[in-house]
């Protein structure tokens, strides 16, 4: 059986992993990219991210993907629930 199901956690799809990876490098996290749940909360107790984390974050979105995240987005709680919810979102709002 492989790790993820036995975890119970869900595998990250081919985009939710260069999203894990551009988080881990842009934040400097501790965590491989490749061990973060897709599901899992990105603030509190998930990955512990602060507003500073989705402001650095966000800025390297933008950079790479064309993507603008706002700090006054009526979504954001929504968009950074998780990796899944982010990934997700930029998918759909790249510039194509």
């Amino acid at each position: 059986m492989p790790p993820d199901e036995m975890s119970g956690s869900p595998a990250q799809t081919p985009f939710e992993a260069e999203i894990a990876s551009l988080k881990a490098s842009s934040l400097q996290l501790e965590t491989p990219p490749e061990e973060i749940d897709p599901v899992a909360p990105l603030f509190g107790e998930g990955l512990g991210l602060d507003s500073i984390d989705a402001l650095e974050l966000s800025l390297a979105i933008s950079k790479t993907y064309g993507v603008d995240l706002k700090s006054d987005d009526e979504a954001k709680r929504q968009i950074f629930a998780s990796l899944r919810s982010l990934a997700d979102h930029i998918a759909r709002h790249m510039a194509v």
